[in-house]
């Protein structure tokens, strides 16, 4: 696996409660792959303080631990980057949720072997081009789950994010 320029001499938070994710995200931004510098947090309090306390490139954070909508907040306030990481499929509500609070593209855990070219498009690309990228992909997951109708639920939201996507 070649190194990528994109990550390289990023600073990387992850906050997640599950040690095992934390890990195989460090491995995912090693040297031999990023030569990444990260940061890893199990709650939300150590997590707060880290993003108060440094200027991130990029947090990866799970939504569903460690009070995740409320940092996705504060680090959508402090101008950082996020990517939401889960094992929980999105409710459709909480995609919207995900959107309107500033997140740039969210990844299954499943899907971590990606890691790197994942992050790679969401910091060169701009704010909607990840999130467009990620509704091919998992609004199929979404169409499986849900049904082909899942964006009737959110029907106010859906016309103005498609608008914003295609002039991104």
């Amino acid at each position: 696996m070649t190194t990528s320029q994109i990550l390289r001499d990023k600073l990387v938070l992850a906050v997640n409660e599950d040690e095992d994710v934390l890990e195989i995200i460090e491995e995912e931004l090693s040297f031999e792959t990023a030569n990444a510098t990260l940061h890893t947090a199990t709650s939300f309090d150590i997590a707060r303080q880290y993003v108060v306390s440094y200027t991130y490139d990029l947090a990866l954070l799970d939504i569903w631990g460690s009070r995740g909508f409320d940092l996705l907040e504060i680090a959508h306030n402090a101008n950082i980057p996020v990517v939401i990481l889960t094992t929980h499929m999105f409710s459709i509500e909480d995609l919207r949720k995900a959107v309107e609070f500033g997140a740039r593209a969210c990844l299954p855990l499943e899907k971590l072997g990606s890691l790197i070219p994942f992050l790679e498009d969401v910091l060169k690309l701009d704010h909607q081009s990840p999130w467009e990228r990620m509704l091919d992909q998992v609004g199929k997951l979404f169409t499986k789950r849900f049904g082909s109708d899942w964006r009737k639920s959110q029907i106010e939201f859906w016309p103005g994010f498609e608008k914003r996507l295609t002039v991104g």
